[in-house]
């Protein structure tokens, strides 16, 4: 089975600005900065990756420049869930052929009425049967347009082989602890919420993809090394850093905030695709100081 144990990073996308077109030297430059830090893997086409205003050819474009960009360690996770089974399995397949190594598959949601737990297991089940390559089930943040998947539904899905994991986002430290209690034995939890990184570790999730990890790579990937190692009072410490960033940056302000911070850390965000707007001055200078207050960047 794929081993996720680690830290992720789901990778902003990058467009050029003139044009709106997916940058992909920008986002290869990121790649292959990000491949220097402690990280278990990258994430193409997530939430913060702004997946859904990204096309199907502009992913795949970006899966192949990823994985020509990454260390061949680093795991190529892309995000493929779409609104039917049949487009899911179709993209699933396609990542697979570009280089993908797993996918994290949110659950349709449109037809939400509709999303009974029997009609998810049904959906899933038959994801994991096609795809190539083995399935996250991807818990997105409840304040997107989402589901809440039943624990019972996941612990269901965890006894397929090719469903590896879930990433939960929902940013509750209990459900976490329900779903390494009541799934499977080898079925891998991930915490979505950098806040939780390291109290989700302590109660048994394998680790994390978090988007705070993009502009604080190190830290993030050491407080992993520190739980793996029995060094409680590091990766507390650690914990403390990247928290108050993933809160009011992540949590607080969204892509947008995050894709500013990289923009001063000096990698290449820009600005989110529309109808995203951009940040204001005042959101931007808001991001520096935080930035600059948990010590990520010099006042």
């Amino acid at each position: 089975m794929i081993d996720l144990s680690g830290v992720f990073l789901p990778a902003v996308t990058p467009f050029v600005p003139e044009t709106g077109d997916v940058d992909l030297p920008a986002m290869q430059e990121n790649l292959r900065r990000w491949s220097e830090f402690p990280i278990r893997g990258i994430v193409v086409a997530g939430t913060t990756g702004e997946a859904v205003l990204v096309d199907e050819e502009e992913r795949l474009e970006l899966v192949r420049a990823s994985r020509e960009a990454l260390d061949p360690e680093i795991l190529l996770t892309v995000g493929t869930g779409l609104e039917s089974t049949r487009a899911t399995l179709r993209l699933s397949r396609k990542v697979a052929d570009e280089g993908a190594e797993a996918v994290l598959v949110q659950p349709p949601a449109y037809y939400k009425g509709a999303m009974s737990p029997e009609a998810l297991r049904e959906h899933y089940l038959a994801v994991a049967d096609g795809s190539p390559i083995p399935v996250i089930v991807y818990q997105a943040p409840l304040r997107m347009s989402t589901l809440d998947f039943p624990t019972g539904l996941v612990a269901e899905l965890s006894n397929h082989e090719n469903i590896v994991g879930i990433k939960d986002s929902r940013g509750k430290l209990e459900l976490v602890g329900e779903l390494v209690a009541q799934c499977q034995a080898g079925f891998q939890v991930l915490v979505g919420s950098g806040a939780l990184l390291y109290p989700a570790l302590e109660v048994g999730a394998v680790g994390g993809i978090v988007a705070v990890g993009n502009m604080a790579p190190q830290p993030s990937g050491d407080l992993f090394r520190a739980f793996k190692a029995g060094r409680s009072a590091e990766a507390g410490r650690l914990q403390s850093k990247i928290g108050p960033v993933h809160n009011e940056i992540v949590g607080a302000i969204g892509v947008g905030g995050v894709k500013t911070a990289l923009d001063l850390l000096g990698y290449r965000g820009g600005n989110p695709r529309p109808p995203i707007l951009p940040p204001s001055e005042k959101t931007k200078a808001k991001v520096k100081d935080i930035l600059v207050r948990t010590g990520l960047l010099d006042g």
